[in-house]
């Protein structure tokens, strides 16, 4: 008899917690003893239009699809991907899947979510310790206005590590003639320069240095780097604020000119290109593919786990990022270029209950050698091309959609083990009755003695 399934996600947002969702979704699908309910929730405000019917494994996702009350019975498994504040427990089993924080410090909420559960999946080392080493005292308010202490908040369930898989057929080197596309054609027509350099993010609000995947400090160092150089190379940015409208590319494009108008002296600057707008995973990988492009670059405040890094070194790309967080599971100091800094306090303004709280921090790169590490691959590019390729094999082999799949199924398996099957009622045979009338029985009473 089939297990039922009911998984909650964001399954059809263009975000990486959508990407995080129908990649776990994959796995399981085609098991035979298995019978699967997707309930797709909203991502924020990120676009609720991913999955095309036309494409098959979309339209048996888009098949599983149901409503919140659709669901009549109490499911054996009950699988959330979202954030731990926002996990319902309503199956025999409950799994919680997050990739948790970007910073060093997970709220009470997210503890209590995560205590909610039966198995807790993180997708990083980083996001797994920082729940284990989180904290916090439980306070009750006293008579006298005194506060006592009555216990402790931390995680109490079972946590375990499983990485975010990379469609590996699709994020792979490819040869010049594989990604001669229209819209290879158009990026080459956009980038003047033969190399550039590649950050793909989401810009988020904040001042200078404060949104997390530190844009605005990339740009800065980066025109630093190479301000009246007699050949510079080029930047290009995939990013987007809040969505893919005119109106964010705009403000995206007036963001990135405040930056340069600091260097209003300089003599010649380098170019920065913008990518807006949404890509699909094939256009993604002929970006990370085209020959303009030399290195991924990134100097992220913190990552969970850093999906869009993982993706670039599966194609080959060298890797410059924040020596902190997430993505150095994937990417190591000998064959990438890891950025110095130190644990900073997240500004005021970024503070977000529950998802970023007091007193967080999250990794500041040093300006100083972000500029440093931007000169030394350009100076050295041959070198890194090399490393990067060899971690980018490295990465396509243990990192892959496949491998994830694998390792998601065996904890599916160890899971329906500890769910009761339902087995038939046996009852014992009885013997016929033959319909004769019984007969009448005497009651033999035992002898009484008279009480005087």
């Amino acid at each position: 008899m089939k297990k039922s399934v009911v998984m909650v996600a964001p399954f059809n947002t263009r975000s990486g917690y959508g990407d995080h969702a129908r990649s776990i979704f994959y796995s399981i699908m085609d098991r035979d003893d298995l019978e699967i309910k997707c309930i797709d929730v909203k991502w924020g405000s990120t676009p609720r239009n991913h999955l095309n019917p036309k494409v098959p494994r979309h339209k048996k996702l888009l098949n599983t699809f149901v409503r919140q009350q659709e669901i009549k019975q109490q499911p054996d498994v009950y699988i959330d991907i979202r954030i731990p504040n926002e996990y319902g427990n309503g199956g025999k089993f409950n799994i919680g899947i997050t990739a948790g924080v970007e910073t060093n410090v997970v709220s009470p909420e997210f503890i209590a979510g995560m205590n909610n559960m039966n198995l807790n999946i993180v997708p990083s080392n980083f996001t797994a310790n920082t729940f284990k080493n989180c904290s916090y005292d439980q306070m009750k308010d006293m008579p006298d206005g005194s506060k006592q202490k009555t216990g402790q908040v931390s995680l109490q369930k079972p946590i375990t590590v499983l990485f975010e898989g990379v469609d590996t057929d699709v994020y792979k080197p490819l040869e010049s003639k594989d990604i001669n596309s229209d819209f290879s054609k158009k990026l080459d027509g956009l980038i003047k320069e033969n190399f550039a350099y590649l950050h793909v993010g989401q810009w988020t609000r904040g001042k200078y240095g404060e949104d997390r995947k530190n844009i605005p400090l990339l740009i800065k160092c980066f025109l630093q780097a190479f301000t009246n150089h007699p050949a510079p190379p080029a930047l290009v940015l995939k990013t987007s604020g809040a969505d893919f409208s005119i109106l964010d590319r705009e403000e995206t494009i007036k963001n990135i000119k405040n930056i340069k108008k600091q260097f209003a002296s300089a003599d010649r600057l380098p170019s920065i290109y913008l990518i807006h707008g949404d890509l699909t995973i094939k256009q993604m990988s002929h970006l990370y593919n085209n020959p303009k492009i030399k290195c991924f670059i990134s100097c992220t405040h913190g990552e969970g786990f850093g999906r869009p890094l993982l993706e670039a070194s599966c194609c080959g790309l060298p890797v410059i990022a924040s020596k902190w967080s997430g993505h150095l599971d994937f990417l190591d100091e000998s064959d990438s270029l890891l950025i110095e800094g130190h644990l900073k306090d997240v500004p005021e303004d970024q503070i977000w209950k529950p998802i970023i709280v007091k007193p967080s921090k999250w990794f500041n790169p040093t300006e100083a050698d972000v500029i440093r590490k931007i000169r030394m691959f350009h100076k050295k590019h041959p070198i890194f091309t090399k490393k990067g390729k060899r971690l980018g094999k490295k990465n396509h082999r243990e990192y892959s959609l496949d491998k994830m799949a694998i390792q998601f199924n065996k904890i599916i398996d160890n899971v329906l083990k500890q769910i009761p099957s339902a087995v038939s009622l046996k009852l014992p045979k009885l013997k016929k009755v033959d319909g004769k009338k019984p007969q009448n029985a005497t009651i033999k009473l035992p002898k009484l003695k008279k009480v005087t």
